[in-house]
């Protein structure tokens, strides 16, 4: 990635829905009531991944896959080459030895019942409106982001400031996360965008065009000027300029911040991953990279208290149609977070570092002519690590099928009397974690998720 380009993804994500609307709502933070001792007991950090387009719920839940084959418009044996359900009803061939190794381990919980009523009976189930929803943590599409809400609450707590070092860092660029609606909040608290290799942004180089090559003149970008290092004399005289010129305080302030920040950056790039042996993060595998850099930057810096990222690298999961590599990126996915998990044990982490997996919506699980998937309402949130808060109960939730009499409409949902709660729940529980009492004050009534 290109400095301006990693610049744009910092601005992006510091932007992010910054475009008017008819009306914004202003969160009223003095309703949160936080407890301190539960923070600092959990001493939480977490890392968020979202699947983009839709996720199918199928590979972590084969509970009634005998009734969708049976009703099915296309047949699933016969397409996906393999459907073997695990012990724990996982989809074998689609990550599902992974998850139940990591069930096996205590290191996951698999919730299987994230379903929405509202939505349900408003009959929503658009990408736009779920992803803002699920991002946000509320209905209410003018309100902030769910890490707005908490990097609002940790500062006004005490939790985190000014010194904090990259307390919010996207690597997904820009998202309804980071919404901001009407609520401001100082620039210290906005999200660091970083991508999988720690390009960063905050190095300084100086070279005259002469000292190119003709080669190098003619690359875009030139690339090979990064080569050169920093320039300690460049920086003191840069700085000194900044001090001198400048009359705005915070922007002295942010030109002494930038070595810093450039340093902690090369350090946390410079950290080696510990041998994992079998559960070594899969080559050659952008995602992996992705996950593998996150937990660095989590394990490093205990002032980070979020990352999020998307599954980059193994593709959408918007299956409308050709959903066999379905199968392909859900292993990929499971080995990937399987790969985490050794890696947050390897630095004895995975007591205060947690794993969220979840997206918008599920799929309907009629396997329809085009051999792909339309919209559901019903998702699986794999909930990895974070043990000092979570007490993992392996696999939560029953689900039945629910048969509308058309074939294109053939769904999941919760078994009557099954545990089961609204996406906005997911919020709940990340306020929850980090201290907040009440979390249901910012989520429309929707409680923290019971683990």
């Amino acid at each position: 990635m290109q400095r301006r380009n990693f610049i744009k993804l910092s601005l992006a994500t510091c932007a992010t829905l910054a475009l008017p609307t008819l009306s914004k709502a202003v969160t009223d933070y003095s309703k949160v009531s936080f407890n301190k001792s539960t923070y600092d007991a959990n001493a939480p950090q977490v890392l968020m991944v979202f699947l983009y387009g839709g996720a199918s719920q199928l590979c972590g839940n084969l509970t009634n896959i005998s009734e969708i084959q049976s009703k099915s418009q296309s047949s699933y044996s016969s397409y996906f080459r393999g459907i073997t359900p695990t012990t724990n009803n996982f989809w074998q061939e689609a990550g599902g030895l992974h998850m139940e190794d990591m069930l096996a381990s205590g290191d996951m919980s698999i919730f299987r019942t994230c379903y929405s009523k509202v939505r349900e009976s408003e009959g929503n189930k658009s990408h736009g409106i779920c992803t803002n929803q699920n991002q946000l943590g509320s209905f209410d599409e003018t309100q902030a982001g769910m890490i707005t809400n908490l990097s609002a609450i940790l500062s006004n707590e005490g939790v985190v400031s000014e010194q904090s070092v990259m307390p919010f860092v996207s690597m997904e660029g820009s998202s309804n996360f980071y919404a901001s609606g009407n609520t401001v909040i100082p620039s210290y608290l906005k999200a660091v965008g970083l991508d999988e290799n720690f390009n960063n942004p905050y190095q300084r180089y100086v070279r005259y065009w002469y000292q190119y090559t003709d080669e190098e003149r003619q690359q875009s970008g030139y690339n090979k000027k990064d080569a050169e290092g920093f320039d300690p004399a460049f920086n003191a005289t840069m700085n000194t300029m900044a001090q001198k010129n400048n009359t705005n305080v915070k922007i002295k302030d942010a030109f002494a911040k930038r070595e810093p920040l450039s340093n902690f950056i090369e350090s946390i790039k410079n950290t080696s991953t510990p041998s994992l042996g079998s559960d070594s993060y899969p080559n050659n595998s952008t995602f992996a990279k992705k996950m593998e850099s996150a937990i660095k930057v989590l394990a490093k810096n205990p002032d980070t208290k979020v990352v999020t990222i998307n599954t980059g690298g193994l593709g959408g999961w918007d299956d409308h149609n050709d959903a066999r590599n379905y199968v392909s990126r859900s292993e990929e996915l499971f080995v990937t977070l399987k790969s985490a998990m050794a890696h947050l044990k390897a630095l004895n982490k995975e007591q205060n570092i947690s794993i969220m997996v979840f997206g918008e919506f599920g799929r309907n699980v009629n396997l329809n002519s085009a051999l792909g998937w339309d919209h559901g309402n019903l998702q699986n949130l794999y909930v990895l690590g974070g043990k000092k808060y979570f007490n993992h109960r392996g696999v939560v939730g029953e689900t039945e099928v629910d048969d509308t009499g058309s074939v294109n409409r053939l769904y999941m949902k919760p078994k009557s009397g099954s545990y089961s709660f609204e996406p906005l729940s997911i919020a709940a529980t990340l306020y929850k974690i980090f201290g907040v009492t009440n979390p249901e004050v910012l989520t429309d009534g929707n409680s923290a998720i019971d683990l």
